[in-house]
């Protein structure tokens, strides 16, 4: 056995590179798996400077300098924030509380549609069913009812830690955009001289890591303003709202959409009933996401390394897992690192022979 195991990491342990990038991504897994929630906003910082370093390389190439250009983006990122909270978050505030108000009569309304299922549907529905039904409509409000009272209880120190990320993020992200080279340089000082393996890998990486964020958060901007004036030019409730949810569905490829159409139907049951307008909205919801799937995605994410659909939400299950909601959204690009990684290994087995 052990002999086994040696003639396995010789054949592809034999180069020092590979083991030292072995021991980096292992080092990484571990890092995020233990301190991942602790490093939430400095993740969240590095994310948002890289997707605003494109503007800043372009501002740099119509001229301007290194320090213009991160002050005049910089400038940008807080002004679309402060826009962001002050006019749409507000709007979202209300329109969750007057959900949760409105949301007993909501059940008391499905739960009366519910008993007039037997009557209306006999080949499908008994008395039986219904009654069940009902129950575990009810124990479900409650659990509902009990999450929102327990969660309003325990805010308090949720508000106090997005207070403080809301001082440090924005810091973090200047600092990024502007010492950029700084930092890439301390940190290229620690990896060997000669690291053929991995600058091919994080060439690849890069541009599939690139792509995907700047893509993805167009897509998510894309789909969601799109939901919303459908949403509003048809008169549903809660427009703002369930125009968020599906935008930010599209993170989770799939899995996502399909979750987040279950909340769009129900509103739209429980403020038209089943009829033309609800059927409508429905068909408008269809068009939105088939234009997502089959003319954005592709727009946006063309030169992305196609996977297939099973490695995507297996990628999705199991980052997500891992690292919650960073899990989800980096789960297609770590799966793109991790291919990258597996087509280049070979290159370094050639060489150790």
């Amino acid at each position: 056995m052990l002999k086994v195991f040696r003639s396995w990491f010789d054949k592809y342990f034999s180069d020092e590179e590979a083991v030292i990038l072995f021991i980096l991504l292992v080092a990484g897994v571990l890092v995020m798996a233990f301190f991942g929630a602790m490093l939430a906003p400095v993740i969240g910082s590095i994310v948002i400077a890289y997707i605003l370093q494109g503007l800043v390389i372009k501002l740099q190439r119509l001229g301007m300098g290194h320090i213009y250009a991160v002050l005049s983006v910089f400038a940008l990122f807080v002004g679309v924030t402060l826009a962001s909270v002050l006019l749409i978050l507000p709007l979202m505030v209300r329109q969750v509380t007057s959900l949760f108000q409105e949301l007993p009569s909501m059940m008391t309304n499905l739960q009366t549609l519910i008993k007039l299922l037997p009557e209306q549907y006999p080949q499908f529905f008994t008395e039986e069913s219904v009654v069940g039904l009902s129950r575990q409509l009810t124990t479900e409000v409650t659990k509902i009812t009990q999450w929102v009272f327990s969660f309003s209880l325990s805010s308090i120190p949720t508000l106090l830690a997005i207070m403080i990320y809301a001082v440090l993020v924005p810091i973090m992200v200047f600092f990024f955009l502007k010492d950029r080279g700084v930092i890439l340089n301390s940190l290229s000082s620690l990896l060997p001289t000669e690291r053929r393996l991995m600058t091919n890998i994080w060439a690849e990486a890069n541009i599939q890591f690139a792509n995907y964020i700047r893509g993805k958060v167009l897509e998510i901007l894309i789909v969601g303003v799109a939901t919303y004036v459908a949403f509003v030019l048809m008169g549903l409730n809660y427009s703002l709202l369930l125009a968020v949810l599906v935008g930010l569905s599209v993170v989770i490829p799939y899995i996502g959409a399909a979750i987040v159409t279950i909340p769009v139907a129900l509103i739209a049951l429980f403020q038209w009933g089943w009829g033309p307008d609800f059927i409508w909205l429905m068909v408008a919801y269809g068009v939105i996401q088939a234009l997502d799937g089959n003319v954005l995605v592709p727009l946006l994410f063309s030169e992305v390394v196609n996977l297939h659909p099973v490695v995507i939400i297996v990628s999705v299950l199991v980052f997500g897992g891992l690292w919650g909601i960073w899990g989800v959204f980096f789960a297609i690009p770590l799966a793109t690192l991790l291919k990258a990684i597996f087509s280049a290994w070979p290159t370094v087995k050639a060489a150790g022979g």
